[in-house]
């Protein structure tokens, strides 16, 4: 082989060792690019499962204040039924004292007659 021949292929081999330093940068960069849209959906995924979390927390909140609301509104009836049992009653002792009133008076107008 020449000197001619041997710089040729010695030209051909540096421009085929610097396309594939080349493509291997690219590569590099592409991997790059990947490993940084990897964490982006890692760090979205992170922030949705937190948004999940502070979701889930604030309808258990939304479920304790409901039963507490709901608890409260049982013991409202049932202070309301203890307060018209009680106007009941009083009615019911109104009525008799009525009725004894009435009683007398039909006994002292039999005897005044």
């Amino acid at each position: 082989m020449t000197t001619e021949a041997h710089r040729i292929a010695a030209e051909s081999a540096r421009d085929e060792a610097e396309r594939f330093r080349r493509l291997a940068e690219e590569a590099r960069e592409v991997r790059d690019q990947h490993r940084e849209a990897l964490e982006t959906v890692r760090q979205e995924r992170e922030r949705l499962r937190e948004a999940g979390e502070v979701a889930r927390a604030a309808g258990e909140d939304a479920r304790a204040a409901a039963e507490a609301a709901r608890q409260a509104a049982l013991e409202a009836v049932r202070a309301t039924a203890e307060a018209l049992q009680t106007t009941l009653d009083s009615m019911k002792v109104v009525e008799d004292m009525r009725r004894t009133l009435r009683d007398i008076r039909d006994v002292n107008k039999i005897d005044s007659n």
